[in-house]
């Protein structure tokens, strides 16, 4: 895998002793571990949690679990401290750092997406180490889903990797946590569980076994699942390991079998990496049977077949389409503003210069511009 570029996701408790305060020691095998990986010929990207954790540490004061802007504000102290550390550990191996701060906004919009892109790309190619986290100060959807449900683009670290991988387009994702990996029954329930060397599929039965989260991070083997997931469909593969094993990530690069392997099943092109996974839905549009089936079979989508739109967006954002059920089929760019759409619904292609003096594109949303929910490549 020489020359690869690889993403590293490091977990708060991989990071944190169990006061919460920062593992230097642990911090110092990971950075001495990345850097011998870019002295083979590696670029890495890191993923780090733990500016909330390091924030409460600091601050010595134990947080309500709902007080989201005392969360922020702990992620404001705990960032510069985190950064700080990562500095004097990677400058002892003669590297550079950039910090990079996200919310979901700078992944849902195209131009910031593309520009994300750039910057990590010139990034790497100056021989720095990108560090990224998400923005906790500006953004509450991190925090926030755990408590209200609420559904957005990334809800912890371990998407955000992967969302980073699939615009980086990079070679390998790797999670480290305190797990050894994905086990066939929940360790802590039952004696004898073992951990799955491969997995090929996301079923049901593993969703069932992926429950509980860290005591001071965010996420737990569910949302690793479901990253894992995001990462197969795009055709990348992902391991989940244990931060604390001895060498463990020089020994993933080295073919080694180490965690548990997701095998990568699926490809897609970079736009529908984003249209699927990166972008946030601006809107819906509501189709009939006919465009549905239609569209699955692989048409694009006319206004003939829109039944009704919810939302306001632009020229260029994308929206989440649904059937009669109201349930989510596909997602894709479209051609035509909400208010546009709703002048020209359910209108032969013919009949639409009629209406609004012009065609600016007989498709409403085209179909290599679409992601099929479900779909792989």
């Amino acid at each position: 895998m020489m020359g690869k570029l690889i993403v590293v996701k490091v977990g708060t408790s991989s990071l944190t002793k169990s006061d919460g305060t920062l593992d230097l020691n642990t911090m110092h095998e990971l950075t001495s571990q990345i850097a011998e990986a870019v002295k083979r010929g590696y670029q890495i990207i890191l993923v780090t949690s733990g500016a909330i954790a390091s924030g409460i540490a600091e601050l010595g004061i134990k947080p309500n679990p709902n007080d989201i802007v005392f969360k922020q504000a702990c992620a404001a102290v705990g960032q510069g401290i985190l950064m700080a550390h990562y500095r004097e550990l990677f400058k002892q191996h003669n590297l550079k750092i950039a910090q990079i701060l996200l919310t979901k906004e700078d992944l849902a919009n195209r131009i910031s997406y593309v520009h994300t892109c750039n910057v990590l790309d010139k990034l790497l190619s100056l021989g720095v180490v990108p560090i990224i986290n998400e923005n906790d100060v500006t953004s509450v959807d991190e925090i926030m889903p755990i408590m209200k449900g609420y559904k957005v683009n990334f809800s912890d670290n371990d998407i955000l990797s992967v969302l980073i991988a699939n615009a980086v387009q990079a070679d390998m994702v790797v999670i480290l946590s305190n797990i050894d990996g994905l086990y066939d029954a929940n360790p802590s329930k039952k004696k004898g569980a073992r951990v799955i060397p491969i997995v090929e599929k996301i079923t049901p039965e593993l969703k069932e076994i992926a429950e509980g989260k860290s005591a001071l991070g965010r996420g737990g083997m569910k949302t690793k699942l479901e990253a894992a997931e995001i990462a197969m469909q795009s055709g990348i593969p992902l391991i989940i390991a244990n931060s604390r094993r001895r060498n463990v990530l020089i020994d993933i690069l080295e073919g080694k079998q180490v965690g548990t392997y997701f095998k990568p099943y699926g490809k897609m092109s970079s736009i529908e990496r984003w249209i699927a996974y990166g972008a946030g839905a601006k809107g819906q549009i509501k189709v009939n049977e006919g465009a549905k089936q239609a569209i699955l079979k692989g048409a694009s989508l006319l206004a003939a077949g829109i039944e009704s739109i919810s939302g306001q967006f632009k020229i260029g954002d994308v929206v989440s389409i649904v059937g009669s059920d109201d349930k989510e089929f596909a997602r894709g760019i479209v051609n035509y503003s909400s208010e546009e759409i709703n002048l020209i619904k359910g209108l032969k292609t013919t009949q639409i210069k009629k209406v609004l003096g012009y065609i600016r594109r007989k498709e409403v949303v085209v179909r290599k511009l679409m992601h099929i929910i479900g779909e792989v490549n």
